[in-house]
């Protein structure tokens, strides 16, 4: 893997691909500064060495329009303070003004451009836009996981100007790692938790998995497809009668990769999709007429905390309940607890998909798992065994 690690920016200019596509208040400001602070070791090394950087971004779908609300310009002030030096801003990513702020530049310093999206060519993937964004910089850096499974002009066809000056930032070589860890190179046994609402979402990745883990446990939602498909009764609980079959068939398979394959065994089950509902335990294969099941009981608990304490490595990519109410919440903080304690104990575990990483942060588990990822698209894309845009023009 090619990262900056491998180059010596002293005097040069570098163009970083950056995943500032960061979440606002209604004042415009930086509601979570996660992603800015993600970026900030690979800006720190190429000033270290003497370089000057040039960051580039996207901010929301302002579609190929100039709209102030989705401006960069915003969100400078909280990226000065993130990465600890004053962070020029340029109106434009190309053309005359981005040119002579880029050539203004000095060693130490730090450029932002403006949305690359305020150009239509950026999604489109432009070839001619792709050369005019490299003409600001001697080296390309992508450091944007979150946007790798875009093929965008400065995502994947910018890097075909930069043959030999082009790198990983260290937050993208710490996701590709991250990933090789859980598919390829893990400590045995491998355990990974599938959650979320549907089964279609996740069949790819299932399926690229399976020869790569030792267990896995479904849950959320998607858990009463294979209980419906298995002859439980799961009252109104969601459920994709069309997935019953391919349920079965993913059971069987994975029977073929030798993985054990854990569902919940109870289920806490409400009258109602809302958090004031009647609630009770029940068994998951009999849940009585009108009632549906929100989150894994507690002997499912505790099966599921048996499993992870006797794991290595671990992947979580969604919750095991409806943890955004509060009712709901207890089997994802407890499966939380548990990969806290496995982690404690020398495991590692990726955290990632936009729900788990969502939860992770809201309830405090983000420095308790040993990779927490910041790419949702990316990460899915990565663990359904896709070669990423972004990743495969780096490597090319």
């Amino acid at each position: 893997m090619k990262t900056i690690n491998d180059f010596n920016f002293n005097g040069k200019k570098a163009l970083v691909r950056v995943d500032f596509n960061v979440p606002q208040d209604d004042q415009l400001k930086v509601a979570d500064n996660t992603r800015i602070a993600a970026v900030k070791p690979t800006v720190d090394k190429i000033l270290k060495d003497g370089g000057s950087v040039i960051l580039m971004a996207h901010l929301g779908r302002p579609k190929g329009e100039v709209k102030d609300e989705f401006s960069l310009k915003h969100i400078t002030d909280e990226v000065s303070k993130v990465l600890g030096t004053e962070v020029k801003f340029v109106e434009d990513c190309i053309g005359e003004k981005a040119e002579q702020a880029a050539a203004d530049l000095k060693p130490g310093e730090i450029l932002l451009l403006e949305n690359l999206r305020f150009h239509n060519e950026e999604e489109k993937g432009d070839r001619d836009f792709a050369e005019k964004l490299s003409q600001l910089a001697d080296t390309y850096v992508n450091d944007a996981f979150g946007t790798a499974h875009r093929a965008h002009a400065s995502t994947a066809v910018i890097a075909e100007f930069f043959p030999s000056t082009k790198f990983f930032g260290l937050l993208m070589a710490d996701e590709l790692e991250a990933i090789d860890k859980v598919l390829k190179s893990g400590e045995k046994p491998v355990t990974a938790i599938l959650g979320g609402s549907k089964v279609s979402t996740k069949i790819t990745i299932i399926e690229n998995i399976l020869p790569a883990v030792d267990n896995l446990i479904i849950g959320g939602g998607m858990a009463f497809t294979f209980i419906k498909a298995l002859g439980g009764k799961i009252g109104t609980s969601l459920v994709e009668e069309d997935k019953l079959s391919l349920a079965l068939e993913i059971l069987g398979k994975a029977k073929e990769n030798n993985v054990k394959v854990y569902l919940p065994s109870d289920v806490i089950i409400a009258e109602s999709f809302s958090n004031d509902a009647e609630r009770k335990e029940s068994d998951i294969y009999t849940i009585p007429e009108g009632w549906m099941g929100m989150d894994a009981g507690p002997k499912s608990r505790d099966q599921f905390n048996d499993i992870l304490l006797n794991s290595r490595t671990i992947l979580w990519n969604g919750p095991i309940g409806v943890f955004e109410m509060s009712n709901f919440a207890a089997g994802t903080v407890a499966l939380g607890d548990s990969i806290a304690e496995a982690t404690k104990l020398g495991a590692f575990s990726l955290v990632g998909g936009g729900d788990s990483v969502a939860f992770v942060k809201q309830f405090g588990y983000d420095d308790k798992v040993s990779y927490v990822s910041t790419g949702g698209g990316a990460m899915l894309e990565s663990l359904e065994g896709l070669e990423l845009p972004g990743v495969a023009a780096i490597n090319k």
